[in-house]
């Protein structure tokens, strides 16, 4: 088990929370516990409580974990799930861009910072130019 910081992409959609989990594990390396959690039953669209836990709970390895989330219901999912008391502050959804903040958190993640600074990365990443 890693000490490093977890993150976790809570989108609406299997393949886009799968598919940047696994282009941020790519960048980030095996070290950095990247976990998606998107998608409604029977493959439809959209996010359940069960799912974004699971996926945090396999993503903490002790030093916490970063979530991002797409879209309005996935905030919404998350932000019930640690009003229910879950994570003991050791879980920190950021407002951040999906693609451009998992890939900041995952590569600050990789380098051995703790969980503010992870944080702060995937919420900077929002001005970053891409030309």
């Amino acid at each position: 088990m890693s000490d490093l910081v977890g993150i976790v992409l809570v989108s609406h959609s299997f393949e886009l929370a799968h598919g940047l989990a696994a282009l941020a594990s790519q960048v980030a390396g095996d070290e950095v516990h990247v976990e998606p959690a998107g998608g409604g039953p029977d493959g439809t669209l959209g996010t359940t409580g069960d799912v974004v836990w699971n996926a945090i709970s396999r993503a903490d390895c002790g030093q916490g974990v970063v979530v991002l989330a797409d879209l309005g219901s996935s905030v919404l999912t998350v932000r019930h799930l640690l009003e229910e008391g879950r994570g003991n502050g050791h879980i920190r959804l950021v407002d951040a861009p999906f693609v451009e903040g998992a890939i900041a958190a995952a590569v600050m993640s990789s380098a051995g910072q703790d969980l503010e600074e992870v944080a702060r990365a995937a919420e900077e990443a929002r001005g970053a130019s891409k030309f």
